[in-house]
């Protein structure tokens, strides 16, 4: 698995506007930008990326995924 497959699982299955993915082809970075995250707690936020990429981290196909997440605002307030 690489970069632009997970960054295509995760705008597959939750609607983005910015997917980043960084990574050694086992642990990886990922800067997730949706409206989805209005209102709703890191962990949640967190659980949604999760969730678009299930099997593949059940597979171990991805072994870890760390992430940094924002709404659309958020994101702009970062000057993004």
């Amino acid at each position: 698995m690489d970069a632009e497959q997970i960054q295509t699982l995760i705008a597959a299955g939750l609607p983005c506007e910015h997917v980043q993915v960084e990574g050694d082809g086992r642990h990886w970075f990922a800067v997730i930008v949706s409206a989805q995250f209005e209102g709703k707690r890191p962990i949640a936020r967190h659980q949604l990326v999760y969730a678009t990429l299930d099997s593949q981290m059940q597979s171990e196909a991805v072994h870890a995924l760390s992430m940094r997440t924002f709404t659309p605002a958020e994101w702009a307030a970062q000057g993004k």
